[in-house]
């Protein structure tokens, strides 16, 4: 009879080799890590930031460039908060680390009504002190731990309730133009990363300490697509292709290609500065 260890085993290295392929892949195609980097991985206690710190570390041993990592995680003051775990995990990794301590959640409480969603504001809060350690600590690069049913979320969130095409890129330039965020983890499925977590037997913290509600529309979102997942195998795969697959001159969006000045016999330079006209308007 086969050995169910050695079957698990298996399982567990296939799947490993799988995500740091995917990370890889994803760090190479938007040159997310280069070389004397020092990278700031947040640190949450959920399954991703602990699966995108377990991963880059791996990484860190054959990655052809040398980079630095630092574990970072914001202490809110959520009561119940078990402050013991996160460090004595990475003390166990040897990893470079910084417990962050700040009362962000008497904050929420107070602007926020009773039995209305935190997570808006407190994801904001969060966002600033995390950004403002980068900036104060030489961080080159901060790296969060969304995966690819994340930024999928996020982008029919956008369509149905934001009415806009936009949802989580893998790389971007921070509001305050300070900070390079990098999404490791934009090509991982969320199953691999569940089924990681469990064979790694991560000491997980759950965020459903401060008593909010999980974003309604968010979960909503997430329902739908692992609908589709179970129904129409590929189907996810294919809609994240077409986010790295965008035609402007097929969709409707002014500032995006010149519509108005459209005209027969157009040659293709005179449409590509069009185009390249529309992106610099949109990053400005």
């Amino acid at each position: 009879m086969p050995d169910p260890n050695l079957k698990s085993r298996t399982q567990f290295n296939k799947l490993q080799k799988r995500l740091r392929h995917y990370v890889g892949d994803a760090i190479a195609d938007y040159n997310m890590i280069e070389n004397g980097d020092k990278v700031m991985v947040c640190l949450s206690g959920g399954k991703d930031s602990y699966t995108l710190l377990d991963v880059l570390i791996g990484l860190q041993k054959t990655a052809p460039v040398d980079f630095e990592l630092v574990a970072v995680n914001l202490d809110q003051k959520q009561p119940g908060f078990p402050e013991h775990v996160l460090p004595e995990y990475l003390e166990s990794l040897g990893v470079p680390y910084h417990i962050i301590e700040k009362d962000t959640y008497s904050i929420v409480k107070r602007v926020i009504p009773e039995g209305n969603t935190t997570c808006g504001l407190c994801s904001r809060l969060r966002r600033g002190t995390l950004y403002g350690y980068a900036e104060a600590n030489g961080v080159t690069k901060i790296a969060l731990g969304h995966h690819r049913d994340d930024i999928l979320e996020t982008f029919f969130l956008n369509i149905f309730y934001g009415g806009k095409l936009k949802a989580m890129p893998p790389k971007l330039l921070s509001d305050d133009k300070k900070n390079i965020v990098i999404r490791p983890l934009a090509y991982c499925r969320e199953k691999d990363i569940e089924r990681f977590a469990a064979f790694k037997d991560f000491p997980i913290i759950p965020c459903n300490l401060c008593g909010s509600q999980e974003n309604l529309q968010r979960q909503a979102m997430k329902v739908m697509l692992k609908s589709w997942d179970k129904q129409f195998p590929g189907r996810l795969e294919t809609i994240f292709t077409s986010l790295q697959n965008v035609a402007p001159s097929q969709l409707a969006d002014t500032r995006l290609f010149d519509f108005f000045g459209l005209k027969a016999g157009q040659q293709n330079e005179e449409m590509a500065d069009s185009l390249n006209a529309g992106l610099e308007l949109l990053a400005l």
